[in-house]
């Protein structure tokens, strides 16, 4: 097969990324591993950054049509006692909330809009395996593909898959990791309307559980200490039911719902980062280029941005096909920052803030920013702006153009 540009999962980075460009006319083919989008119990947070590209694009009305939650704010509950949180209220976007929707219904708005373009090909159950080099450059990936193996030509390869990239394992290229000292269990229990429809992050000596509110079921996230999963098995389920139910008190009667381990899923944090983002011929973003922490949900908007950025800066040498390797450190320039300051945030965060608590012990500023949170309204809203747009938000500048045929 012969493509201008071939993108290695669909994911939210890779899935943006190839729209934006099938819209300015470039050839591109993603490939998708799976059968669908459908996995439970990933990034499910659309912020107003990425609600921002969708109204650019035309698209927000339609968008929002799909079944989803919004959440303007965030209370915690600190041992037991409300603290108003993060406000995004005042986010200076059309959007001032952040939409909670399954990943796979955003995944596949956006397959269905680039299918609108001739030049857009999506192949699922179609695993990129290798990359294909010649002459010192890579020119495509090798993939599977209902049992065959099949060679697709590129002028750029896009690892967008995940932070256990194969693209980037390929390419050689070793992420640098940033210490994260726990993990999350997710798993699911069912929603009342007496529960309120606010998302909760609540903390406690011992304990930390983020509540998603679902509508009809809250999506948990409990935090443990990292590797403490076998620990916390062998005290068995009635235990871990007990430990939630000490931290959200009105789910006790509930809990009967999390039935064995296998409701309980781990997602073993990573925060990362490559040092080196490309080759010639070869693009990592998203998580395969920098694997972020859950911590403010702003992993899939960080991903979304990247794409963006990555169109912006590539549709114009992809479709005069005169890709270079400045052109793709480009990219690495524009995002590096945003993604490293993000990263500071929740590493720091996770040390002097998670770590303590899950410790037994309360974080020493605790108080000062109990008080502060309550005291000034500016430093919530600061946090939502921090949270709904992150350090660098990005917008389309790509246009919409007829597509180019593609040659060998």
């Amino acid at each position: 097969m012969q493509t201008t540009c071939v993108v290695v999962g669909g994911g939210p980075a890779g899935m943006m990324l190839a729209l934006l460009l099938a819209r300015a006319g470039v050839d591109v083919t993603v490939l998708e591993k799976h059968a669908d989008f459908f996995r439970d119990f990933r990034g499910d947070t659309i912020h107003p950054s990425t609600l921002e590209l969708m109204y650019e694009l035309g698209f927000l009305d339609e968008f929002l049509r799909i079944p989803h939650e919004e959440a303007s704010h965030f209370d915690l509950m600190l041992c037991g006692d409300a603290v108003p949180g993060p406000d995004l209220t005042k986010v200076p976007t059309r959007c001032k909330f952040i939409c909670l929707m399954p990943q796979w219904d955003f995944l596949n708005f956006i397959a269905a809009k680039a299918k609108l373009y001739p030049n857009f090909h999506l192949l699922m159950e179609t695993e990129g395996t290798d990359l294909i080099r010649e002459g010192g450059r890579v020119v495509g990936v090798t993939a599977k593909s209902a049992g065959d193996t099949i060679d697709i030509r590129a002028d750029l390869v896009v690892g967008t898959d995940g932070r256990h990239s194969t693209m980037r394992d390929r390419a050689g290229f070793v992420p640098v990791e940033l210490a994260v000292p726990f993990d999350v269990l997710w798993f699911r229990v069912s929603r009342r309307d007496a529960d309120g429809a606010q998302t909760l992050g609540n903390f406690m000596p011992g304990s930390a559980m983020i509540m998603i509110n679902r509508r009809t079921y809250w999506q948990c996230a409990f935090l443990i200490l990292k590797g403490k999963l076998d620990e916390l098995k062998v005290k068995g389920l009635p235990a871990f039911r007990d430990a939630v139910a000490a931290i959200a008190p009105s789910l006790r009667d509930r809990l009967a719902e999390v039935g064995s381990w296998d409701d309980v899923k781990l997602l073993t944090v990573l925060v990362n980062r490559l040092p080196r983002w490309s080759e010639p011929g070869l693009l990592c973003v998203g998580d395969a280029a920098h694997a972020m922490s859950p911590m403010g949900g702003v992993g899939v908007n960080i991903a979304v941005a990247d794409g963006v950025a990555a169109a912006n800066l590539l549709w114009e040498p992809l479709r005069e096909r005169r890709v270079t390797e400045a052109d793709l450190e480009a990219v690495q320039r524009r995002r590096e920052p945003a993604v490293k300051k993000m990263q500071r945030f929740q590493v720091l965060a996770g040390q002097h803030g998670v770590l303590p608590m899950l410790r037994g012990k309360l974080p020493p500023l605790l108080p000062v920013l109990v008080f502060l949170l309550r005291l000034l309204p500016p430093l919530r809203h600061n946090a939502g702006k921090m949270i709904g747009l992150g350090f660098q938000p990005e917008h389309v500048e790509s246009p919409e153009l007829p597509p180019v045929p593609v040659t060998a």
